[in-house]
C-alpha cells in the first residue's frame, strides 16, 4: 500500500479513501487494530434488510476531492437503482483508523456496513470475524474474472474470499535520465548489473547514493529475495514456516545488503531509511536510482528531478527477467454485522468495479486490479507501462496470516537487514534469528 502524508482527522468530507501504497508503512498504522481487536465466533447482522441507510468507510486522501466525486457519482447511480436506500460515506485517515476498526468489530451497532482496507490485513480481520465471506457472490460475478491474480488472493483466506479489491501498487526502478547520459551508462538489465551501475555513479558522483536504499524499506528489498527463489515463509492459512534462512533467501539478502556501504549508500545513513526516504532521496536530486512505486509519481514529479528520470521494471537475475514485486494495494469488504448483506455486496461490486476504477485511475492514479482495463489506462499513460508489465509479470504477497501484522509491526525484517549492514550478525545468523521470531508469532496465531 502506499503513503504520502494524510489530512488530519476531523477533515470535512461527505461521501467516500487511501492509497496503494507502501505498504509497511499502512501495514503498521494498522497493527493496533489487528492485535487488539477481539475475536468473534459470530458477528452477523442475522438480517438482510432491501431498503435503509448503507455506511460505508473509506480511506482520506492527500487530495480528497477527486476520489470524492468519482465515489459520489457511483454512489447516486446506486442511490436510483435501490429505492429506499441512501449511502452515507465516512472518510476516515488512514493514521488513526485502528481504534476505529477495534470498536466497530467490538460493537456491531457502530460499524459500516462496508470499508476500504489495506489488502496486507485481510487475514487478521477475518480472524478478528469482522469481514463476510463473499465467496458466492464474487464467484458469481462476471467482472471478477479478469481480476488479477494476485489481487485476488489479497481478499483470499483459506480458499474463501473476503471482499474485492480495490486498486493495486506496485514498484519499480527510477533511474536518472542525465545521470546516465553524463556517465554513459546503460539502464541496468540483471541485478548483477544493477549493483554494479549502483556502484558505478557512486564512484563517479560520489554526492550521489548510486542506488537509494533502505534498511527499513521491507518491501524494496524483497524482490532481491523472491528474484533469486526466496520465499519470507511457506504455508497456508495460520500454519505458516518462515523460509526467510533458507539458502534462496539468503543469497537475495546478501544481493541487497551488498548495496549498504560507502561505495553506494553509506550504512550509517542509509540502515534507517525506510521507502519513503529512499523516494526523498531520489525526488530531491541526492540519487541516481531508487525502487519506488508508481504511486511515489507524484513526489517524484514536485522534486528537483522532474523531467530528467525515467522508470523501467526492476530486473531480475537474467536478461529479460522482471524481479517480482510484492502487490501492495487496497480491498473493499463488506462487514459481517451488517444487516443489509445484499445492498452491500451490491455496492462493494459498485465501488470495485471496472468502471469505477478506471476513473478512480483518471482521477487518483490507482492502478485498477483488472488485467483489462490496466492495459487500456497504460495507453491512456506511458508512464505506468513499466508497473504494468511488472504486474503481468507475477508478483508476490505476504504470508496470508494473521500473525503478518505482529511480525511486521515488530520489524522483524527490517531488524534483520540492519543487523547485517551494521556488521552485528552475518546473513547466515540475522536470518536464522529472524526466522525463530517469525516461527513464534505465526504458533501463536494459531
Amino acid at each position: 500500500m502506499k503513503f504520502p502524508v494524510r489530512l488530519p482527522a476531523g477533515f470535512p468530507a461527505r461521501r467516500s479513501a487511501r492509497t496503494a501504497a507502501p505498504i509497511a508503512a499502512l501495514v503498521v498504522a494498522v497493527l493496533t487494530a489487528t492485535a487488539c481487536a477481539p475475536q468473534t465466533s459470530d458477528n452477523s447482522g442475522g438480517t438482510d434488510e432491501k431498503s435503509g441507510t448503507l455506511r460505508v468507510w473509506l480511506f482520506q486522501e492527500v487530495a480528497n476531492e477527486p476520489k470524492e466525486k468519482v465515489v459520489e457519482a457511483t454512489v447516486d447511480a446506486f442511490e436510483k437503482a435501490h429505492e429506499g436506500t441512501k449511502v452515507e460515506v465516512e472518510y476516515i485517515p488512514v493514521e488513526t483508523r485502528a481504534q476505529k476498526i477495534k470498536a466497530a468489530f467490538n460493537d456491531p451497532k457502530s460499524a459500516p456496513d462496508l470499508m476500504e482496507y489495506g489488502n496486507t490485513d485481510t487475514a487478521g480481520y477475518v480472524k478478528d470475524g469482522g469481514l463476510a465471506d463473499v465467496t458466492q457472490e464474487f464467484t458469481d460475478w462476471n467482472e471478477a474474472k479478469d481480476t488479477d491474480p494476485t489481487a485476488r488472493q489479497s481478499v483470499t483466506v483459506d480458499g474463501k474470499i473476503y471482499g474485492a479489491p480495490f486498486f493495486v501498487g506496485v514498484r519499480a526502478l527510477y533511474y536518472r535520465t542525465d545521470v546516465f547520459k553524463e556517465l554513459d551508462l546503460e539502464v541496468p538489465k540483471t541485478q548483477s548489473e544493477l549493483i554494479s551501475t549502483a556502484k558505478e555513479i557512486r564512484q563517479a558522483k560520489p554526492e550521489l547514493y548510486g542506488l537509494a536504499v533502505g534498511g527499513a524499506f521491507t518491501y524494496g528489498a524483497m524482490p532481491f529475495v523472491w528474484s533469486n527463489g526466496g520465499e519470507i515463509a511457506e504455508g497456508k492459512g495460520g500454519s505458516y514456516a518462515a523460509t526467510i534462512d533458507s539458502a534462496a533467501a539468503q543469497k537475495g539478502i546478501k544481493a541487497y545488503t551488498s548495496l549498504f556501504g560507502d561505495d553506494n549508500c553509506p550504512a550509517a545513513k542509509c540502515a534507517s531509511m525506510g521507502g519513503n526516504d529512499t523516494i526523498t532521496a531520489f525526488a530531491s536530486g541526492k540519487a541516481g536510482m531508487a525502487i519506488g512505486g508508481d504511486f511515489n509519481h507524484q513526489a517524484v514529479e514536485a522534486g528537483s528531478v522532474k523531467g530528467k528520470y525515467a522508470v523501467v521494471p526492476l530486473p531480475g537475475l537474467k536478461s529479460g527477467e522482471i524481479a517480482p514485486a510484492f502487490a501492495g494495494g487496497n480491498n473493499i469488504g463488506v462487514l459481517k454485522s451488517t444487516s443489509h448483506r445484499t445492498l452491500a455486496v451490491d455496492l462493494m461490486k459498485q465501488l470495485a468495479s471496472k468502471k469505477t476504477q478506471g476513473e478512480l485511475f483518471d482521477a487518483m492514479g490507482f492502478l485498477p486490479t483488472y488485467s483489462d482495463v490496466r492495459a487500456d489506462v497504460a495507453k491512456k499513460e506511458p508512464f505506468v507501462e513499466p508497473f504494468v508489465q511488472t504486474l503481468g509479470a507475477g508478483t508476490k504477497f505476504v504470508p496470508a496470516s494473521p500473525a503478518w501484522a505482529e511480525i511486521d509491526a515488530s520489524l522483524v525484517l527490517p531488524t534483520m537487514f540492519q543487523e547485517i549492514v551494521s556488521g552485528k550478525k552475518d546473513v547466515a545468523a540475522a536470518s536464522k534469528d529472524a526466522a525463530t521470531k517469525m516461527n513464534a508469532v505465526f504458533s501463536s496465531a494459531g
